[in-house]
């Protein structure tokens, strides 16, 4: 469940609380009984756990990974002509 920030409107006393998205939003403050207003912060991500890598969510075989490096090396170089500049007499 997620934690929301509230200030007092009147006191300015802070606290959180844990609620369910689909609880209803606290209007008073648990100090004064003032109105108060939810508090909307950048939310960071964070990762809680053993660990978290890029081969947990996919799994590729060992040989399709070396396919791009052998057709790299297999490619021909593209070839560049350059042919002169000729002007024209008017």
């Amino acid at each position: 469940m997620p934690t929301y920030e509230y200030l007092c409107n009147e006191c300015e006393h802070a606290f959180e609380a844990v609620q369910s998205f689909t609880e209803a939003a606290i209007e008073k403050c648990p100090k004064c009984n003032g109105a108060v207003r939810k508090v909307y912060n950048n939310v960071g991500v964070v990762f809680k756990g053993s660990g978290f890598y890029k081969t947990d969510s996919r799994s590729t075989p060992a040989t399709k990974s070396e396919a791009p490096a052998t057709k790299a090396e297999s490619t021909p170089a593209a070839k560049v002509e350059s042919k002169p500049v000729t002007k024209s007499k008017e």
